[in-house]
This record gives C-alpha cells, structure tokens and sequence, in this order.
C-alpha cells in the first residue's frame, strides 16, 4: 500500500519497516553489475571467486555488488517515505556484510531531522537514518538518505521560491 506521508506527516524519531522484502538472484548481481560497467569478477565470474575468494565469509561465492545492495534497500522503503517526492542524496554509507546470491533483502528506517524546504515553497526535507538486513537479521548496509517530499496541498511549481 502507498504511504499517505506528506512533509508535515513525518516526525524526528519515527520509525518504518518496508513491507516487502527481495531476494537477491545471480541473474540481478550480474545484470546490475554488467550495466554498471563495473568489472570487478567477484560480481559476475564464478570460477574466479572460487579460486579467489575460497575463504569466510566468501567461502568461493560471488558477491552481490554493494551498489545494488544500497539501491535495493532504499528502494524498498520509498513507499513508506518518498512517494510523494524524490531523493535529494545518501551520506554515510557503510557495507556491514556482505550479500550473495538467495539472501532475501528488508529494510527499516528512522526519521532523523526534518525542515522547510528554503528553495521549493510548499515542500520539506525529510532525513531518514536507513539500514537493510538479510533473512537472518544480518546487518547489510547502513546510510543516511535526504529526500524532498511535498506538503499535503502543495503542487510542484516550476523556479524557485
């Protein structure tokens, strides 16, 4: 279900779940990384993880790339946070664990600070404190997300102010 949250819905302290989880395939890590153009084997080569990376935690497995990790888990929440507005930027992003193939993906978020928009009357910016765990309540990723989201009878207007 959407969320009905407008600017002045969201309050320091509150606390979301997503309402979904995602397991992660090999055909999405290889998919994602190949058009990411990102060519690091560990993410698309078996057999070189396997002669690589033979050790814990890898144990000769590939790893899920760290960016679609992020994305995933940030994705999962934009219904119970941004559908009413957009992403303005990610700081503090820190890879806890890594995820590998058939590891099921959730995500949970606390509001940290909200204000005004300065530029963009009628809109708020909304900081949120992200995290995303596995199946086996595994930290993944921790980050801090901003995002713009507009008040409840606020209609996006071209310019600023």
């Amino acid at each position: 279900m959407p969320s009905d949250m407008y600017f002045e819905d969201f309050k320091p302290g509150m606390k979301f779940k997503g309402n979904i989880g995602r397991t992660v395939t090999d055909a999405d890590n290889i998919w994602f990384t190949l058009m990411t153009n990102n060519n690091n084997q560990i993410h698309f080569n078996a057999d070189y993880a396997q002669k690589n990376f033979p050790g814990e935690p890898f144990k000769g497995r590939m790893v899920v790339n760290g960016f679609l990790t992020l994305a995933t888990v940030a994705g999962i929440l934009v219904e119970r946070t941004s559908t009413h507005g957009f992403m303005l930027g990610l700081t503090n992003v820190k890879f806890v664990n890594p995820v590998f193939a058939g590891d099921t993906i959730y995500a949970e978020c606390e509001v940290t600070a909200t204000r005004k928009s300065e530029s963009r009357k009628g809109n708020g910016i909304v900081s949120i404190r992200t995290w995303g765990h596995n199946q086996r309540g595994e930290k993944l990723v921790e980050f801090d997300r901003d995002f713009m989201v507009r008040e409840r009878e606020a209609v996006w207007q071209s310019g600023s102010k």
